[in-house]
């Protein structure tokens, strides 16, 4: 088997070293196979272990999300990339940011820059959610509620009242009414985790929010 055989077997665009290796075994080197299909831009790779095919080879898109949980984890997809994601905040966001239970990181990579932020265990595992993509990719990802304290916390200048209109309607430009959209539930398990008076401040402010 080759390159070939592993572009038609495989239906997405990102596939682990393993799987690279299954298919090359008509290659006594696979090292120099693999180094030949990055140089011939068949192959590129995101990094060590973890490849995507070349423009010229691609069935779909590229699923960035898909990569940025499989790049560095444990972690899942949270802070400005997933408020854009949610359609929270108007603007795009091309760095994929993350949080992890390990060290921060960034990785610098040929799709662009993936970002992860660390966060206690306890802090991390509530309000984290698995969405289905499409047919072939899920992942993990804050919920909305997730997204906006997970931003907050590592975020200054969130003191009262006034800060806070400024904070989400001027600097975020997050809509009041998205804000009224989040889950009080949701938000009230989340800010227990966290037990920060940072949190605690945001979530009365959503609270008094959605009793007005």
């Amino acid at each position: 088997m080759g390159f070939k055989e592993l572009r038609q077997a495989t239906s997405v665009e990102e596939f682990d070293y393993q799987l690279l290796v299954s298919h090359l075994s008509e290659y006594s080197n696979k090292r120099d196979a693999i180094t030949r299909l990055m140089r011939d831009q068949k192959i590129i790779r995101i990094k060590k272990g973890l490849y995507i095919f070349g423009p010229d080879y691609r069935k779909g898109l590229v699923c960035k999300e898909s990569l940025a949980n499989q790049i560095y984890g444990p972690s899942y997809i949270s802070l400005e990339y997933a408020l854009a994601f949610y359609g929270m905040i108007p603007e795009r966001v091309d760095q994929v940011t993350s949080v992890t239970t390990g060290r921060s990181r960034k990785f610098n990579t040929p799709l662009g820059s993936f970002s992860y932020r660390y966060l206690p265990i306890e802090k991390y595992t509530v309000g984290i959610t698995w969405k289905q993509l499409d047919d072939y990719h899920g992942v993990m990802l804050a919920t909305p509620e997730k997204a906006i304290f997970d931003y907050v916390y590592f975020s200054r200048g969130v003191s009262d009242k006034t800060s806070l209109e400024h904070y989400f309607y001027d600097d975020l430009r997050i809509d009041e009414a998205v804000l009224k959209e989040l889950s009080l539930d949701r938000l009230i398990e989340i800010a227990k985790s966290f037990s920060s008076g940072r949190i605690n401040r945001v979530l009365q402010f959503i609270q008094e929010l959605h009793h007005a």
